[in-house]
């Protein structure tokens, strides 16, 4: 008996060139598109650390120009002819005048004293900027159209932390806490950390000297040229620059030697080699200046 056999098909597989060639496509394939993924992913954390760092600033310059603004003390003094917190009509308002020196019959508050000072190297549980003002307590109406003589009185004012303080005087206190990188601040007796990854923060103050010659001129001074807290130089502050250097939290494949110019205007610092947390990571300088609205008035 004799059998037919026939193949109707031909097969063949790959050979080990084809299949090596085969993987090596697929791992640079592979490759280009982690490369891609890496630096897509660099990109993406340097500008959010870039946006942190700006809104941190941002908060930090806010917090601060609050309680800059309103240093000192500031009151529409009503109808000469009646007696503080008279408040019927009518309510004729006198010129604007600045309140400095005041009393709430258990603590005398002084312009020199309690509206700015500040130290360039503060020790510890000393701070950099402190700045108060009068803790004024203006008629509070709850309802629409309340009898006058039921009006409670309230203050509108806050310190750094949002409180109204205990005294007649809102005080608020920056400083920089080295151990930690948190700028600091105390409302009134209490602390608490407002903003983190603070590299640097200093300050400076413009004082107006020669105003009696006609021809006065001001220049940044540091603190310890104006004087010492509540000596009488500080009423002579007319204005306060802030100098704040945050850093990220994204370490950069920085090159050697990369360097930001520090508060100073002059110093540069090497980001490669600084110390962790702060080595190769973002560094932005910020600097805004203040002016006090009831400073400059004694001498």
């Amino acid at each position: 008996m004799k059998h037919n056999h026939q193949w109707s098909h031909a097969q063949r597989g790959v050979t080990l060139i084809e299949l090596l060639v085969g993987i090596t496509i697929g791992l640079l394939t592979i490759a280009v598109a982690m490369g891609a993924l890496m630096v897509s992913r660099g990109v993406s954390g340097t500008v959010s650390d870039a946006s942190e760092i700006q809104q941190q600033a941002s908060y930090a310059f806010r917090v601060i120009g609050q309680q800059l603004r309103q240093a000192g003390s500031l009151k529409l003094k009503l109808s000469a002819a009646k007696v503080e917190g008279d408040m019927t009509p009518p309510l004729v308002g006198d010129p604007v005048a600045f309140e400095t020196d005041f009393s709430d019959g258990v603590s005398t508050f002084t312009l020199a004293t309690d509206t700015l000072s500040g130290l360039d190297a503060p020790g510890a549980s000393e701070y950099k900027l402190t700045t108060g003002y009068r803790n004024f307590a203006d008629p509070l109406y709850r309802l629409e159209t309340p009898a006058a003589a039921t009006a409670p009185f309230e203050s509108l004012q806050r310190n750094c932390l949002g409180g109204q303080g205990s005294t007649a005087l809102v005080q608020s206190r920056f400083v920089l806490n080295a151990a930690t990188n948190e700028l600091r601040c105390d409302g009134n007796g209490q602390v608490q950390p407002i903003v983190r990854n603070i590299a640097n923060f200093q300050v400076r103050y413009l004082v107006q000297s020669a105003a009696g010659t006609g021809s006065p001129n001001l220049r940044y001074v540091s603190a310890a040229a104006v004087g010492a807290p509540g000596s009488a130089g500080w009423a002579q502050v007319f204005a306060v620059e802030v100098c704040l250097v945050l850093y990220g939290n994204e370490s950069i494949d920085l090159p050697a030697g990369s360097s930001y110019t520090d508060c100073d205007g002059a110093t540069p610092v090497n980001m490669t080699a600084l110390a962790a947390p702060r080595n190769r990571r973002m560094h932005m300088v910020f600097r805004n200046v203040y002016q006090l609205r009831s400073q400059g008035l004694a001498g």
